[in-house]
């Protein structure tokens, strides 16, 4: 079973092909995103509609329905630019699911990929897209789970989200600060990638020295970053 791949009732699916003209006509785009799409994209999928009529979940503020879009890529292309993802995202104002499915030789794959939205605070009418985050890959026929029993559309998202999620929820955190914390953990993860290779290159025992330490101090940030409890 894997997590973060669900099983989706069949009286929420929605299954129309989105074309991307449509998302394009929401702003303007960008020449380099418009060559990503058709270069990447063979076509998305607005696969299923999350909402009070088709889960029997009540709506709450920021979270009126939940979109689940199957992003289906070209045959030559294993690996899908978030920059696309994120035009998807602000074209759309609903909370988006998405489900890459990339073909390969011993059949398609699939991972899910989603950022925490929200309605700005300074102005309701425009949406925040945070960090992605995302499954490992795993074949398209991969058993799902279930959806996660909750009371309401906002909670169901926030489980959701929290399945993507590597890093651990501590109690009482809410998924703004859960998102943030994974935001921060991202930008270490990144920098320990930067210094890693720093460290190959370079020829200076001092140099090599510092950092180390600078690896440790990294190192030793991730694992408070990913740490369940409070500090």
């Amino acid at each position: 079973m894997t997590f973060g791949l669900f099983e989706y009732p069949t009286h929420a699916a929605f299954g129309r092909v989105l074309p991307k003209s449509k998302v394009f006509a929401f702003g303007t785009v960008s020449r380099r995103l418009k060559d990503l799409f058709a270069a990447e994209v063979e076509r998305i999928v607005w696969r299923f509609k999350l909402a009070p009529e088709t889960v029997n979940l009540p709506a709450v503020p920021g979270v009126a329905e939940i979109q689940v879009f199957g992003v289906e890529l070209k045959p030559s292309i294993q690996e899908l630019t978030e920059d696309v993802l994120r035009c998807i995202d602000n074209a759309i104002g609903f909370p988006i699911v998405f489900e890459i499915v990339a073909p390969t030789a011993k059949g398609a794959r699939v991972k899910v990929v989603a950022a925490y939205k929200r309605p700005s605070e300074a102005d309701a009418s425009k949406w925040v897209v945070g960090d992605y985050v995302s499954t490992e890959w795993v074949p398209a026929d991969a058993k799902r789970s279930p959806l996660p029993v909750t009371l309401n559309l906002g909670s169901l998202y926030e489980q959701m989200l929290r399945h993507l999620m590597p890093v651990a929820g501590r109690p009482g955190e809410s998924l703004k600060e859960l998102a943030e914390r994974q935001r921060l953990f991202a930008v270490k993860q990144r920098e320990l990638e930067r210094l890693t290779q720093q460290l190959k290159r370079e020829k200076q025992f001092n140099r090599k020295v510092e950092i180390n330490r600078q690896v440790r101090d990294v190192k030793a940030e991730m694992d408070a970053l990913v740490d369940g409890q409070n500090r």
